[in-house]
């Protein structure tokens, strides 16, 4: 990312912000840049006020208001010039054609990876910027040792940038809440408040790509572990060493039904509501029948259970008492089956088919699988067989039964 703060002439700045001399001129008269000395009157942040204004005139957005608004001394762009800002990247001095030849990688391949990791396309002439240089040498690995073709490189990226969307988003959305609204309320007005937030930055900013870092890792781990353990029971299932144990454990899903359209519909104050009244219902439900909740997962939440049968007696009470406690009907999931705890979390086989069952189960319904019909008697349950049902993911059919009060 750049940091310069190097001096800019009016055609380096055009060039950098991808506008015109003329446009540069007129954003000068209207002050919204203020240059300084007369060689080079310009800052590599002026690039970022000058992409901004660009950005807010294609909207549809007034200029000359704008300006207005400035001259008034109730907006200012003044802001950008703050170190959080320098963090944006401008464009460098290669152009795409040249980085693909001295790269190996052909000019498409370059151009469809950084278009799905959301970056702008460009003309193979266009200059190629800083953040997208430091995604290359991940690209040109992936492509020389063909671990990664157009396809996967293209699928993973798209998958990176939805990932940081949605944390940027909210990110964005907790400084509008905690910072910015409360010193409007305070008396501040726009300008003002969007310069403190711009300070404040500075200090938050290394700690967010540190505490994101740290949290990226511990999904890998996740994931890696959870690969690592399906490899594990193909192996032993393979070899015919993969019995059935006396006694296992079991793992329940529960998601609530139109969640997401609820917290859409009341905001986001109900939704943290909702979420807290979850919390200590699924919490008390699961606990008295010898369960954990183990982590949530936007919606819903993934326990573990010491035996099938309070996981069955668990189950059915959480997808009685939520709609009693005015929340939405649940989706609920059992399966029993050896899991590996890694972490602080579960991984394998049962869990995928547990998180499956979940998924099929119809709001107000509980569904198990057969390893919990046979391995477990709760009193006053009875299990209703569904047949054989193929589930979104898993190869083969699965039988599945319904758990019912008596």
């Amino acid at each position: 990312m750049t940091t310069q703060l190097a001096p800019l002439s009016t055609a380096e700045l055009a060039e950098l912000a991808g506008a015109t001399e003329t446009e540069v001129d007129r954003m000068v008269g209207l002050g919204i840049l203020v240059p300084r000395d007369r060689s080079r009157p310009f800052l590599a942040t002026d690039v970022q006020k000058m992409r901004l204004a660009k950005a807010c005139e294609q909207a549809g957005l007034p200029m000359e208001g704008i300006a207005s608004a400035i001259r008034a001394g109730r907006l200012s762009f003044a802001f950008l010039e703050a170190s959080p800002f320098r963090r944006w990247a401008v464009r460098s001095a290669q152009t795409y054609q040249a980085v693909s030849q001295e790269t190996g990688m052909p000019l498409e391949l370059l151009r469809a990876a950084l278009e799905s990791m959301g970056f702008a396309s460009m003309a193979p002439d266009g200059r190629i910027r800083e953040d997208e240089l430091e995604i290359v040498p991940l690209l040109q690995l992936g492509h020389a040792t063909g671990v990664l073709d157009q396809a996967w490189i293209t699928r993973v990226g798209r998958t990176f940038a939805e990932g940081m969307r949605l944390v940027a988003k909210a990110e964005n959305e907790a400084y509008h809440a905690r910072f910015e609204m409360p010193m409007l309320e305070a008396g501040l007005d726009q300008r003002e408040s969007m310069e403190a937030a711009s300070r404040m930055g500075g200090d938050f900013n290394p700690l967010v790509d540190r505490a994101l870092l740290a949290i990226y890792r511990r999904q890998q781990e996740l994931a890696w572990t959870e690969h690592l353990v399906e490899h594990v029971e193909t192996a032993l299932e393979e070899t015919g060493v993969l019995g059935r144990p006396e006694r296992v454990p079991a793992m329940c899903f529960l998601d609530l039904a139109g969640y997401t359209r609820l917290t859409e519909e009341r905001g986001d104050q109900a939704a943290a509501e909702l979420a807290a009244s979850l919390a200590v219902l699924v919490d008390r439900s699961s606990r008295d029948r010898g369960g954990v909740p183990v982590k949530w997962l936007g919606d819903g939440v993934m326990f573990h259970f010491w035996d099938p049968a309070g996981a069955a007696l668990a189950a059915l009470s959480m997808a009685e008492e939520l709609p009693l406690a005015g929340l939405p009907p649940a989706h609920v999931g059992v399966v029993a089956g050896p899991v590996v705890a890694q972490g602080g979390d579960y991984f394998g086989r049962t869990v995928n088919l547990a998180a499956r069952f979940a998924a099929h189960a119809r709001a107000g319904q509980v569904l198990v699988s057969q390893s919990v019909v046979e391995t477990a008697s709760p009193q006053g349950v009875i299990f209703v067989e569904l047949g054989d049902v193929r589930l979104e993911g898993i190869s083969r059919p699965v039988r599945v039964f319904e758990a019912r009060r008596a």
